[in-house]
């Protein structure tokens, strides 16, 4: 812990620089003072050195750095922001299914509760995302959609083993339903994905990296785990061990389920505040935005 608060400016701190000799003295150190904030002292760190030291003796990076203000070291270590973003994680409870009476009575208490919110708000959202087998063989295709997880709020979210139950009438009534909008990143193709392996169209789909293109402007091509970063300013972790596991497992793992319904949760939460953020500004050749000149 100690050492993560050191580094928490983005670079090594002197205290943890270890020096391999004696240890400068009180005129050297101010010497190597009035030199940092003199910038037109041209005077060297290494004329400091004193014979006494048997090797020579080098200073920390870090000081190095704020004498030459544009040296590579100064820039932050490659994935050091990410690690310093707290975690998303999806907290409410999680509805696991994989049968199909216990799919099929899931699918019903979605309907339900969809019912109860459709007459609160005209569209209702709901975090979407599958799941399958992946395939390391060449020439051996993936495998069919094996979990789908739905999310309607910050409280609950379904993970579905659908490989194992298959798709109720129920179900398929939810997603070939377009009043109910399914929200994701790169939601088409798992729509597209769901349709070759079970002839059924998820409709009403909303992808999440369009959206937030319209909000705030650009054509970025968005991850669910950078939108998330640019958005909530959190981490949302995806360990290939568990992205690239096996979803077809007779039953999913404690850290499969955490994994689906998070991804399902984080797409929900994303729309909740992409929807609210005014469109972006477009501004063409002539300089008018909206109609309006700029000066």
């Amino acid at each position: 812990m100690k050492k993560v608060a050191e580094e928490e400016s983005g670079f090594t701190r002197l205290a943890s620089f270890v020096c391999d000799c004696e240890p400068f003295t009180e005129e050297e150190l101010e010497s190597i003072e009035a030199s940092l904030s003199n910038p037109n002292n041209k005077r060297r760190f290494d004329d400091l050195t004193p014979r006494r030291c048997p090797r020579r003796r080098r200073l920390p990076e870090s000081l190095i750095a704020l004498q030459h203000p544009n040296i590579s070291s100064l820039s932050p270590r490659p994935g050091y922001s990410r690690m310093r973003l707290p975690a998303i994680k999806f907290s409410g409870r999680i509805m696991y299914s994989r049968t199909f009476d216990s799919v099929h009575k899931a699918a019903a208490k979605l309907l339900q509760a969809l019912d109860e919110k459709n007459r609160e708000i005209v569209q209702f959202a709901i975090g979407f995302d599958i799941e399958w087998k992946p395939s390391f063989t060449k020439g051996v295709p993936p495998g069919k959609v094996a979990v789908m997880q739905i999310c309607t709020d910050s409280s609950h979210c379904h993970v579905l083993h659908l490989i194992h139950s298959g798709i109720p009438p129920n179900l398929q009534l939810l997603l070939e339903d377009p009043t109910v909008l399914k929200v994701g990143v790169g939601i088409g193709s798992d729509a597209m994905k769901v349709f070759r392996d079970y002839k059924i169209s998820v409709k009403g789909v909303m992808d999440l990296s369009f959206h937030a293109n319209q909000k705030l402007g650009g054509d970025h091509k968005w991850g669910l785990s950078s939108l998330t970063e640019k958005l909530l300013s959190k981490q949302l972790k995806k360990p290939n061990k568990i992205r690239l596991g096996n979803w077809e497992t007779p039953v999913l793992s404690k850290e499969q389920l955490e994994y689906a319904a998070t991804d399902a949760f984080v797409s929900w939460y994303l729309y909740q505040a992409i929807k609210d953020l005014p469109d972006a500004q477009v501004t063409d050749k002539s300089g008018e935005v909206d109609g309006l000149r700029q000066d």
